[in-house]
C-alpha cells in the first residue's frame, strides 16, 4: 500500500500532513496533540512541510495557525521534487560514467586469439551492439538477409545509435547491405538512419546482392559473425565474436572485393 513516506516524507511529516487535512486550520499545539507528534518536534516538522509546499501558515494573529495544502496540489509538488531529485541523480551518474570512461582503458594490443559467443536472438543482438560500441578507428558492417528470429526494428535502432556515437568519436564506418535487408527495415529506422548517419562524411553505405551472410569487422582485428542454424540455414543460431588479426585481415580483403562492385545506397 502506498504511503506518503514513499514520496519522501518522514513518519512525523506524513502524520502531521494527514492530520492537518483532517482538522483544517490548526495551531502547532493542537496538531501535536491530534497527531501524536511530540511538541518538541512539531515546529521542525511544520517548517519541513512548508518547505515541501504542503503547508500554509497564518502569520497574523496569535497563536499562529497552519493548514494543509489540498492533496492534489500537495502530491504534485512531492512528485515534482522526486523528479528533480532523480534528474540530479541521473546527471551525477552520467558525470561518473564520463569520468570513468576517460580513466578506464581497454585498448590493449591483440596478440592472440580470443572468442566468445551468444546464443539466441536477444543475446546475439546485445553482443552485436556491445562490440560496435567498442570500435576505436574502423567499422565494417556486412548485413545479408536478416534472421526472422531477430527483432530487426529494435536491433536496427540500437545499431544506428552505436554508429552515430562511433562517428562522433572519429570512427570511420562502411555499411554493405543486401536488397532483402533494405526492404525489411522499418521506415522509422530508415528515417533515423538518413537524419543521423548519411550526412556524416565518415560514413558510407552501399548495396549488393552478392552477399548472404552477416558479419561486422571492428578495427580490423575483431570479427562479429552471425551463425546460421545448421538445421535451418534461414534462421540464426547465435553470434560469435572473434579477435584474430589474421582472420580479420582475410575477411577485410573479401569485403573490399564486394565493396568495389557494390552500388551506393543513395539517400531518399
Amino acid at each position: 500500500m502506498a504511503t506518503l513516506r514513499d514520496l519522501g516524507l518522514s513518519e512525523y511529516e506524513a502524520r502531521s500532513y494527514r492530520t492537518l487535512l483532517e482538522l483544517g486550520p490548526t495551531t502547532a499545539k493542537e496538531l501535536s496533540r491530534a497527531s501524536d507528534v511530540p511538541m518538541g518536534r512539531v515546529y521542525d516538522v511544520l517548517n519541513s512541510l512548508e518547505g515541501y509546499g504542503l503547508v500554509r501558515s497564518q502569520t497574523a494573529g496569535r497563536p499562529k495557525k497552519y493548514v494543509g495544502v489540498e492533496p492534489d496540489t500537495g502530491l504534485d509538488r512531492l512528485l515534482d521534487d522526486k523528479r528533480a531529485e532523480l534528474e540530479r541523480k541521473v546527471q551525477q551518474y552520467e558525470a561518473i560514467v564520463e569520468e570513468l570512461s576517460e580513466e578506464l582503458d581497454a585498448g590493449g594490443p591483440v596478440d592472440e586469439q580470443f572468442w566468445t559467443a551468444a546464443i539466441g536472438p536477444e543475446e546475439s543482438g546485445d553482443l552485436l551492439v556491445e562490440r560496435l560500441a567498442a570500435a576505436d578507428e574502423r567499422l565494417v558492417m556486412v548485413v545479408g538477409t536478416p534472421s526472422p528470429q531477430l527483432d530487426i526494428g529494435r536491433v536496427s535502432r540500437e545499431v544506428v545509435d552505436r554508429l552515430d556515437e562511433a562517428l562522433a568519436r572519429g570512427v570511420r564506418a562502411s555499411l554493405l547491405l543486401s536488397p532483402g535487408l533494405i526492404e525489411s527495415v522499418p521506415d522509422a529506422v530508415w528515417d533515423d538512419y538518413h537524419s543521423r548517419l548519411v550526412t556524416n562524411e565518415a560514413f558510407e553505405a552501399r548495396t549488393t546482392a552478392e552477399i548472404s551472410g552477416t558479419f561486422n569487422l571492428i578495427d580490423d582485428v575483431e570479427v562479429c559473425i552471425e551463425v546460421p542454424n545448421p538445421l535451418d540455414p534461414a534462421r540464426a543460431f547465435g553470434m560469435i565474436d572473434l579477435k584474430d588479426p589474421d582472420f580479420a585481415s582475410n575477411l577485410r580483403a573479401a569485403f573490399d572485393e564486394r565493396w568495389a562492385d557494390a552500388e551506393p545506397l543513395e539517400p531518399e
